[in-house]
């Protein structure tokens, strides 16, 4: 549960070892942030896994107010992976590359920073870079500055940051190739996707993690990759029908401000719009 909980927290420690269960209280120094069921199913001498990777907590009480995204999987390398996170966990051990899996502390954010630098390289070329992302909050400088390296090579970025943006669009020579949006409605908007790239080359993430320096850095935050293209294309289709709300959206403007987007066609309130589908 959350910080700030601890009697409850021992209450339900206390209760789970009654039950048989092993109980890892954390790492020393980080917050463990991410969301991850590991199960290993063993056949004879067959091994599987199926790993449950997800946005938000499983929580009840949020999970009515926030909207998330979490998907399942069978692939062995990720299920490997999931292995390999809680056996680290136990160790406290954070210096571990990944086959799939970008884990904060150690390889998030260089995985995220080498993304961008693809999109660059094919933007260089007379390629058309892409960069499409979800998130509560970007903060982490870094990952700012690569994102206005990115813009300047012609690379076109388009974000969707519900809460603080440390990064302004539309600076003439600087940002003018990215545009930030911010989507305040009914629910919550708490998942965090990074995608790069278009339709042939995409490679997307969903992520317990925003781009900030507290989740980068200082937090043990999982980013996976959608390997099924079917789960892929619907991530992305909700993606651009955030991008094309135009009653809660708002964009950043170069100021700092955030102004209404503009309304070119019928109405279009992202969040009804999933109610209804």
């Amino acid at each position: 549960m959350a910080r700030f909980d601890e009697e409850n927290n021992m209450h339900f420690a206390s209760k789970l070892q009654e039950a048989g269960c092993t109980i890892i209280y954390g790492m020393e120094n980080y917050k463990v942030h991410s969301k991850i069921i590991s199960i290993v199913l063993k056949e004879g001498e067959e091994i599987r896994y199926i790993t449950h990777l997800g946005t938000g907590n499983y929580n009840e009480s949020t999970s009515k107010q926030y909207t998330d995204l979490n998907y399942i999987t069978a692939d062995t390398e990720i299920g490997e992976d999931a292995v390999a996170f809680f056996r680290n966990i136990a160790i406290c051990n954070t210096d571990f590359h990944y086959k799939k899996l970008l884990v904060a502390p150690e390889t998030l954010k260089p995985g995220i920073v080498a993304l961008i630098d693809r999109e660059i390289e094919k933007a260089k070329k007379g390629g058309e870079g892409q960069i499409l992302a979800k998130m509560n909050s970007l903060t982490d400088k870094p990952i700012i500055d690569k994102l206005v390296e990115a813009s300047c090579a012609g690379v076109q970025i388009r974000l969707i940051v519900r809460g603080i943006c440390c990064l302004l669009p539309g600076v003439p020579g600087k940002t003018e190739n990215i545009r930030v949006i911010s989507v305040v409605g009914r629910f919550l908007e708490h998942s965090r996707v990074y995608c790069f790239g278009g339709e042939e080359d995409r490679i997307l993430y969903i992520s317990s993690a925003d781009l900030m320096t507290r989740n980068t850095d200082k937090r043990v935050e999982i980013a996976a990759p959608v390997l099924d293209k079917e789960i892929e294309r619907k991530i992305y289709d909700f993606l651009q029908t955030m991008l094309a709300d135009n009653v809660k959206a708002r964009k950043l403007c170069p100021d700092g401000k955030y102004r209404p987007v503009e309304t070119l066609g019928p109405a279009l309130d992202a969040q009804e719009s999933f109610i209804k589908n």
